[in-house]
């Protein structure tokens, strides 16, 4: 008889099977019973709802959400297509917010199809997916396969969408408006619908953005045609609009949108930058002094089991990994080695900033030496492959609990230049270091480390306006992850915006006159 290991590799061989190409969903029926029994046991896979199943990792804690949010994308497409063929599509509202690049995990998906029951299929983590009844499918070039989501295309999307959509997503729209080249490609769904009404909006809603030029075309194309039609502006009248450019990729426009929403939240809390220091030399020196406490709370936050011991110990010279074991396999001793390295890339960059060097500029280039010496440790070791140093991700990363997925690892070459844009244009510096480590951590641009780079941004940024380096502090943890969750799902800034302020606040009384 076959050792109870000998069984479990067994059925492992089985699951690798059925996940090459990265699939992580699968139905029931894929896995014999014995396989599937002993995988759900073992917490390989967890069941999502009867006759299906989800990868997992058996180190998921309990009530942890991230296997599950990890699949939601890949169940909904498999699910649907299992159920309803080729005939689904995700409802215009839903379509809108794929295409504007919103990573949110939604608690109820909306699907329209003509097998729908108006049933709703409730999921893990109060989750679901609502299978709305609809006479016909649209025509085929209104619908775009995504990932194997069916999408409305967004020109087919903004005439389905209702005028609410505009209000409570400002950003999703700014963003699918943007993506319109020509007005030709709403107006012949609005001719061909006579939808008098939806054209006045979309006109009102292309005028806002900056885009007159279509919305003169509209209302003159849908006068041509007998209709009567009245601009209206479907958005709130506070809503804040920079003018994105036509062929703005639409995780950049999206990010240019959110940045332009959340500038005035930002400054109406931060208190008022106190200039580039007169003393450059005393500035740098409380940067020194504060790394024992930044290096402790910084990694801590991360989870690494750092001491002020191991700390003072790296800081002054005695990692030895040629000499001493520990220190080349020790986990946290790598890690606290390369924040060490990093801390002291970041000081050098922030000498240059503090001597007037355009701060976003700098951190374009610099911030990718900043990354490479905060894990050079671990790849001098041996833990990670070379290629670890190379740059940005090409994998999907996934967050921890969070219903907020960052952006796909292709949209990631088009969002970092995107962020270094905005930080050499913002004028203000509290706006610079709020959104910047908001920003970075939203992008997720590398495989691990966002935390941490993130916070240097942040410090960079302080420095452009004379704030002091600022540390986030490990007892702090859940009300800041709180407040980053609310900015990135809510797009709501100001909780993240208050939590920095106050920081900052702190820090500037503890620095004492510049």
């Amino acid at each position: 008889m076959p050792a109870p290991n000998k069984k479990l590799a067994g059925s492992l061989s089985a699951l690798q099977a059925l996940q090459k190409g990265g699939q992580r969903v699968f139905q029931s029926k894929s896995l014999d019973r014995l396989h599937r029994e002993r995988l759900l046991r073992n917490g390989f896979v967890q069941e999502v709802m009867k006759g299906w199943l989800i990868s997992s990792s058996p180190s998921a804690r309990e009530g942890d959400s991230t296997p599950w949010y990890a699949s939601f994308w890949e169940f909904c497409a498999r699910y649907c297509a299992d159920r309803f063929g080729d005939k689904w599509h995700l409802s215009p509202e839903q379509s809108l917010l794929v295409h504007a690049e919103n990573t949110v995990i939604p608690t109820q998906l909306v699907v329209y199809t003509p097998q729908g029951k108006n049933n709703i299929v409730n999921l893990l983590f109060g989750t679901s997916i609502y299978d709305l009844k609809q006479a016909d499918m649209p025509p085929a070039g209104d619908v775009v396969t995504r990932d194997g989501l069916r999408l409305y295309i967004p020109a087919a999307a903004l005439v389905k969408v209702p005028g609410s959509f505009f209000n409570r997503y400002p950003i999703e729209s700014q963003v699918a408006l943007a993506s319109i080249g020509d007005a030709s490609d709403v107006l012949r769904r609005l001719l061909d619908g006579g939808h008098s009404v939806v054209a006045g909006r979309l006109a009102g809603a292309f005028r806002r953005i900056g885009r007159p030029d279509i919305a003169d075309e509209i209302v003159a194309a849908m006068k041509a045609a007998n209709y009567t039609i009245r601009d209206t502006d479907p958005f709130a009248a506070q809503q804040a609009f920079g003018t994105l450019r036509p062929a703005t990729a639409p995780v950049a426009g999206r990010m240019e949108a959110m940045w332009q929403a959340m500038r005035e939240p930002v400054m109406a809390v931060f208190p008022k930058a106190p200039g580039l220091p007169k003393d450059r030399g005393d500035y740098i020196r409380f940067v020194d002094g504060i790394y024992k406490s930044d290096a402790y709370h910084s990694l801590s936050i991360e989870g690494y089991s750092v001491t002020p011991v191991l700390i003072d110990r790296v800081r002054a010279g005695g990692w030895d990994p040629d000499h001493h074991d520990d220190d080349c396999k020790n986990r946290d001793a790598l890690a606290a080695r390369g924040y060490w390295q990093a801390f002291q890339a970041v000081k050098g960059s922030v000498s240059e900033i503090v001597a007037g060097a355009n701060p976003g500029a700098l951190a374009r280039g610099a911030h990718r030496d900043w990354y490479r010496e905060l894990f050079q440790p671990c790849v001098a070791a041996g833990l990670l492959r070379a290629g670890a140093l190379a740059g940005y991700r090409n994998d999907a990363v996934y967050l921890r609990t969070s219903r907020y997925v960052p952006p796909r690892w292709e949209a990631v070459r088009d969002a970092m230049p995107a962020l270094f844009d905005l930080l050499e244009q913002e004028t203000e510096p509290g706006v610079r270091a709020v959104l910047g480590h908001w920003m970075f951590g939203y992008i997720h641009p590398y495989p691990d480390g966002n935390g941490r780079m993130a916070r240097f941004i942040m410090n960079a940024m302080l420095a452009s306006g004379g704030y002091p380096w600022t540390v986030v502090r490990i007892e702090d943890r859940n009300g800041y992850l709180s407040a980053l969750d609310s900015a990135s799902i809510d797009s709501n800034i100001e909780p993240f915006a208050k939590f920095i302020a106050e920081r900052v606040q702190w820090s500037m009384k503890q620095s004492g006159p510049s």
